[in-house]
């Protein structure tokens, strides 16, 4: 065996690898799918919902990355917007201006978020308050309703632990008779929602695990609901990629997503 060749061989395919992931990370599909929910408002069905999770704003992306992202939802006309999460990266960026497009998203019935763990990591203040600056509507471990369907938002720091969780989710006060959402950033405990009559679970943070080996842990340690529409008891589970990228701007195995849910 030639042993400069095979260097050169798999320098090479890491190099095209590389540039694929970088290409691929750059290009947002649009996934779309229907979701049966038991007893879902009249009202509701054939509505839609975009998704949208995981955008990373910071060193690599920021808000123009946010303004084209806000422009394919909006192409769309969704009926309500779910922003599941770890809009921002990290401390070094203006929230405030990195958020100000968020001003342009509008719904018939709301533009709802939910913080990641990356607005927690300490005081998610300055996030938050960007974020309802632009007329999104922040949860915070409440619901609302919305023709009669139940919106439930609950923000990383609270679903970490599972009887933390299973706490709020009892303080919402859930009515079991009707359809519920629920938007939380990590697929930790579905059980847990699921147990509190939880209809649909929004979230992201997998990322698809974005590259190997990552894609290999993720499943390992989010099973079924690392990605994609999964069910567990009497809930389904949508678990979104994501739409930007943490640390490397690349992705391999995983594509970046905008999601459209059709209630039927």
């Amino acid at each position: 065996m030639n042993f400069h060749r095979i260097v050169e061989v798999l320098f090479g395919a890491a190099v095209v690898a590389g540039l694929y992931g970088v290409f691929n990370a750059g290009w947002t599909r649009t996934t779309r799918t229907t979701v049966r929910l038991a007893n879902l408002p009249a009202a509701w069905r054939g509505r839609r919902a975009a998704v949208i999770s995981d955008l990373h704003l910071g060193h690599v992306r920021n808000g123009s990355f946010l303004r084209r992202m806000v422009a394919k939802i909006m192409k769309e006309k969704p009926d309500v917007i779910f922003i599941a999460g770890d809009l921002y990266d990290g401390a070094a960026i203006d929230a405030e201006q990195a958020a100000k497009p968020l001003s342009e998203l509008a719904a018939p019935h709301g533009v709802y978020f939910v913080a990641g763990n990356h607005e927690q990591f300490g005081d998610d203040g300055k996030y938050l308050h960007a974020v309802a600056s632009t007329g999104v509507r922040v949860l915070s471990n409440e619901k609302v309703e919305v023709d009669g369907l139940q919106i439930i938002g609950v923000p990383y720091r609270s679903a970490t632990q599972a009887g933390h969780l299973t706490a709020v989710l009892q303080d919402v006060g859930i009515d079991l008779s009707r359809a519920s959402v629920l938007l939380i950033h990590a697929p930790d405990h579905p059980a847990v929602a699921e147990a509190a009559g939880i209809s649909l679970q929004l979230s992201g943070h997998t990322h698809l695990g974005q590259f190997l080996p990552w894609s290999w842990f993720a499943t390992r340690m989010y099973r079924q609901f690392v990605y994609g529409l999964s069910r567990i008891g009497n809930m389904q589970v949508f678990t979104s990629s994501g739409a930007g990228t943490w640390g490397p701007p690349l992705r391999l195995g995983s594509n970046p997503e905008i999601v459209i849910l059709e209630f039927a």
